[in-house]
């Protein structure tokens, strides 16, 4: 019987056994880098979601049902508040609260489904988005100070009275130039892109017929208020009740609609900057001239020696025209967008 070789057992100087890649002799685990095993942790719970951290997200977020918003709060809030926000005596408060919250929620979601509140921008170019921060706050310092070194008293309350006219009309204005800008589009337009545009000018007509619709639905219930009241002091209807109440919650649910929807509404154009991608563009420096036009008729010309006048009136519409012009150019030279495309 031989012994030896390299397979011996028995010899002590045969190298070790050689294991064809990917194989090899078991590795022990690597050494845990604390010097001890993990220990096992069962799943945790979420932590408890506060009332106040509810509240938190309520602005850019989805809002949560009642029932969630309300058992956010059951763990931090003592029973004994509780108790005392469902008496009687508190229940005229807490109620009218809580309805008022669930219409809310309502048409805050059915507002932000028809005018979506990011929708502004088909192509988001941060540059530009910074240049017209700049702008705008450049401006606001800048009618600042023309108040502080010329105004008076009364020129204060103008101005105030001036920003909640451009509130008031810059929905119906833009409702009226809106088509113009879109018009002018559509007839520059290629066929290709009008038969791109047809869908969405469709969808964008449709969405400014419901803010419409609930802009004049909104007197016609003040009107059938003020009909169901007078009926109801004067015949004792037994029905008055039910029809106040079938006027008065439509009513309150339009009012939340059109707090939460005209604010995108009036970025968005009433979705028509789905439409073409330079028409937020054109529709700016299209109503920034209108603006003008109309604090000119309103308000008449600022505070200040003539220079100072035509210098305030003339350098916003102008540096909102500049700025458009710029984006123009940044949409047609790095996103390949043209007016005829």
């Amino acid at each position: 019987m031989s012994s030896g070789g390299p397979y011996d057992p028995y010899n002590p100087y045969q190298p070790p056994p050689q294991y064809p890649p990917p194989y090899g002799p078991p590795q022990p685990p690597p050494p845990h880098p604390y010097g001890y095993p993990p220990p096992y942790l069962p799943p945790q719970p979420p932590p408890p979601t506060s009332l106040w951290g509810s509240l938190r997200g309520l602005r850019g977020a989805e809002w949560p049902p009642l029932r969630v918003l309300l058992r956010g709060g059951r763990d931090r809030i003592h029973g004994c508040v509780w108790v005392a926000a469902l008496l009687p005596c508190t229940a005229f408060l807490t109620l009218p609260l809580m309805a008022g919250y669930v219409f809310a929620r309502s048409a805050r979601h059915r507002a932000h489904l028809l005018f979506p509140p990011r929708g502004h921008r088909r192509i988001e170019d941060p540059d530009v988005a910074r240049v017209q921060r700049v702008r705008a706050w450049t401006a606001v310092a800048m009618s600042v100070l023309l108040l502080v070194v010329y105004g008076k008293p009364e020129d204060v309350s103008e101005a105030q009275q001036q920003y909640m006219t451009r509130l008031a009309v810059t929905p119906p204005l833009l409702l009226l130039s809106g088509p113009v800008v879109i018009t002018f589009l559509f007839r520059m337009a290629s066929p290709a892109a009008k038969a791109y545009m047809r869908p969405r000018l469709r969808a964008a007509g449709r969405s400014a017929l419901a803010y419409v619709g609930a802009v004049t639905a909104l007197p016609l219930l003040v009107v059938g208020l003020v009909m169901v009241e007078v009926r109801g002091r004067g015949d004792l209807d037994p029905g008055f009740p039910w029809a106040q109440l079938a006027l008065t919650a439509p009513f309150f649910w339009l009012l939340f609609f059109l707090a939460f929807a005209t604010g995108p509404a009036v970025r968005t154009g009433f979705n028509s900057a789905g439409v073409h991608a330079a028409l937020p563009a054109l529709l700016t420096a299209v109503l920034v001239w209108e603006f003008t036009l109309i604090s000119l008729v309103t308000g008449g010309l600022p505070p200040g020696p003539p220079a100072v006048q035509v210098l305030a009136v003339l350098a916003g519409p102008l540096s909102v025209t500049a700025v458009v012009r710029w984006e123009l150019h940044r949409l047609r030279t790095r996103h390949g967008v043209t007016l005829r495309a």
